[in-house]
C-alpha cells in the first residue's frame, strides 16, 4: 500500500498547532495533527473533580468583543458563533489588593473610558498621568500591524520594542500606588522589573481592556470547535501520538515518528513545541549548531504552582472578576520570591459553569514557583496515561504549599477555608509533563526589552520544510499563540492573502 503523505504535519496539538491546521484545512490541503497527551489542546486543557470544570491555563481573554481582532480571527476559523463565553464585569475584570489595605479594590475597568474614570475616583490627583497610560497603550498597539489584522511594516514597532514597562510607569507618576495598581495583573506576562517590555504588556492589557471574557464550562471547548473544523475539511488529529523524532532526508523531513513506531509523512512540518524541543527531535547537519546553542540557552519564564479548589455547594459568592492579590507594596515581588517570603502574592481565577448563579462552584489560586523547587522529583513523570507516583515527599511538599497559600487567599477571601470541600495541587511537574516543556515555562521564552531581538523567533527553520509556532515565537496567551499561527501560515500563503480572508469573514 501506497504510504500517505500529508500535505501538513503538526507537531503539538496545542493552540497555535491546531490553528495552523484550520489555516491549511481552510485551503483544502490534508492536515495530520500529533498530540501526546490523551487530551488536545495543551494549555487549554480542562479536567474536573467533583463534577465542577476546571482550566489547566486559560482563565480569561481578551479580544473577544464584536469587531476586536480575535473575534474575527474566530469568526474566519467558523468557530465565533459556538464558542459559549460570558463578559466578565465592566466595572472590575481585575481587581487588585494589596495587604496593607485589605478591604480596598482598585479597579481594572473594561473601555477606556471606564477604566480611566475608577482609577481617576482612587487618585484624584493623577488624572493626568493615568490619560498618558491609556494614550501609551494605545499608541503601542497601533505599531503592530498584525496586532489590528492589517499587513504593514516590520520596521513600525522597532522604535517601541526597547521601551521598559517599569520604567515608563515610573515616568509617568512618582505615586507608587498607582505605580503598582497599573502594573497588578503582571501575572499575565510573568512580570520582572528588569526586564519586560511595555510593547508586551500593552498588547496584553489593551486586549482585555477592549473586552475580557470567561469560557463557560472551560477553555478546551475553543480545542475542539478546531479539531471538529480540520475533521470536517478531511484532516485527521490524533491523541496520544508522542513524536520523538524527525527524519531529516536529503535536506527536507521526511516523516515524524512517535513512540509507538508509526510515522507521519508530509510534505511540510509545523512543530507546536519549544524551538529548542524541536531541535532535539531533528539530527541533521542541515540545523548548524549555532542555531540550536541559540534556542537552547533562551531564558524560559518562571513556572506556577496553582490550586483548584471545589468549594461546598453554596457556600462562597461567585464573583465575575479576578482577584491579583499582593502581601506586599510591590507587584514586582513575585519571580524573585524569598523562600521563606513565599508566596508574596497570587491571582484568583473564578469557574464559570452553564446557569451560574450568585455562588461558585470552584476556585484557581494560582501564584509563582521555580523549577528549581522540584528538584528531588524531576526525573519523575506523571500524566492521566502515564502515572508514576512521585512519593510522599512530593505529596508532603504539595500540602505544605497548598495551605501557606490558602492561609494567604484566606486575608483577602474570608470564608473561604470554611466553604472548601476539597482541592488538587498542580506544581511546576504538572505543567512540564502536560503542557511539554522542560521547566514548566509558563509562558515560554522570556521576553526583554534590553535585547528584544533575540526572543523574536523566524517561523523558519534551515530545513525549507520544518517551521516553528506557538507562544514562544511572539506573544503567549490565545490572542498571541493565534497570532504567532498567522504569521507561520503566512510563510506558505502570504500575509495579505490570510488578512484579507480573515477581515472579510
Amino acid at each position: 500500500m501506497p504510504q500517505k503523505i500529508y500535505d501538513l504535519v503538526v507537531v503539538g496539538g496545542g493552540m497555535g498547532g491546531l490553528a495552523c491546521g484550520v489555516f491549511f484545512a481552510k485551503e483544502g490541503l490534508e492536515v495530520c495533527v500529533l498530540e501526546r497527551n490523551k487530551q488536545i489542546g495543551g494549555n487549554l486543557q480542562t479536567y474536573a473533580r467533583n463534577k465542577v470544570i476546571f482550566d489547566s491555563g486559560v482563565h480569561y481573554v481578551g479580544g473577544l468583543s464584536d469587531g476586536q481582532n480575535l473575534n474575527q480571527i474566530f469568526r474566519y476559523f467558523g468557530i465565533m458563533d459556538k464558542l459559549k463565553i460570558q463578559k466578565m464585569d465592566d466595572d472590575v475584570m481585575d481587581a487588585i489588593i494589596f495587604a496593607s489595605e485589605p478591604e480596598k479594590i482598585y479597579r481594572h475597568a473594561q473601555g477606556y473610558d471606564r477604566f480611566i474614570k475608577n482609577l481617576v475616583e482612587d487618585f484624584p490627583e493623577e488624572e493626568q498621568a493615568i490619560q498618558k497610560y491609556c494614550d501609551e497603550l494605545r499608541r503601542i498597539c497601533q505599531k503592530f500591524p498584525l496586532y489590528n489584522l492589517r499587513e504593514g511594516q516590520p520596521f513600525e514597532k522597532n522604535d517601541v520594542l526597547s521601551l521598559d514597562t517599569r520604567a515608563f510607569v515610573e515616568s509617568i507618576t512618582n505615586n507608587e500606588k498607582l505605580q503598582n495598581v497599573l502594573c497588578g495583573s503582571n501575572l499575565l506576562y510573568a512580570g520582572e522589573a528588569d526586564k519586560s517590555p511595555l510593547y508586551m504588556h500593552a498588547l496584553i492589557i489593551n486586549h482585555y481592556i477592549e473586552g475580557a471574557h470567561r469560557f463557560i464550562d472551560g477553555g478546551s471547548q475553543i480545542a475542539r470547535l478546531l479539531t471538529r473544523e480540520i475533521r470536517n475539511a478531511g484532516g485527521v488529529v490524533k491523541t496520544r501520538r508522542e513524536v520523538i523524532r524527525m527524519q531529516e532526508t536529503d535536506g527536507r523531513i521526511e516523516y515524524a515518528e512517535c513512540r509507538d513506531g508509526e510515522r507521519y509523512y508530509g510534505k511540510n512540518f509545523i512543530s507546536n513545541a519549544h524551538p529548542a524541543q524541536t531541535l532535539n527531535l531533528v539530527q541533521s547537519e542541515v540545523i548548524k549548531k549555532a542555531y540550536r546553542n541559540r534556542m537552547t540557552n533562551l531564558e524560559n519564564s518562571i513556572s506556577v504552582f496553582s490550586i483548584n479548589i471545589v468549594l461546598h455547594k453554596k457556600s462562597f459568592p461567585y464573583r465575575n472578576h479576578n482577584i491579583y492579590f499582593f502581601n506586599v507594596d510591590d507587584v514586582w515581588c513575585g519571580t524573585k520570591y524569598k523562600p521563606e517570603e513565599w508566596p508574596c502574592g497570587f491571582a484568583a481565577f473564578f469557574s464559570t459553569r452553564s446557569n451560574q448563579d450568585e455562588f461558585a462552584d470552584g476556585i484557581t489560586l494560582m501564584t509563582y514557583m521555580r523549577y528549581e523547587e522540584m528538584a528531588p522529583w524531576k526525573e519523575t513523570f506523571n500524566t492521566v496515561t502515564e502515572e508514576d507516583n512521585r512519593g510522599e515527599g512530593y505529596e508532603n511538599f504539595k500540602k505544605e504549599k497548598a495551605e501557606q497559600l490558602i492561609d494567604q487567599a484566606e486575608k483577602v477571601m474570608p470564608g473561604l477555608r470554611a466553604s472548601i470541600d476539597s482541592y488538587y495541587v498542580a506544581t511546576p511537574l504538572t505543567v512540564r509533563d502536560y503542557i511539554g516543556t522542560t521547566d514548566g515555562s509558563l509562558y515560554g521564552v522570556t521576553k526583554d526589552y534590553r535585547d528584544p531581538l533575540k526572543t523574536f523567533i523566524s517561523p523558519r527553520t534551515k530545513i525549507p520544510n520544518l517551521f516553528h509556532t506557538g507562544q514562544n515565537l511572539n506573544l503567549h496567551g490565545i490572542l498571541g499563540v493565534t497570532m504567532s499561527a498567522i504569521v507561520t501560515s503566512a510563510e506558505f500563503f502570504g500575509m495579505g492573502y490570510l488578512l484579507n480572508k480573515i477581515r472579510n469573514a
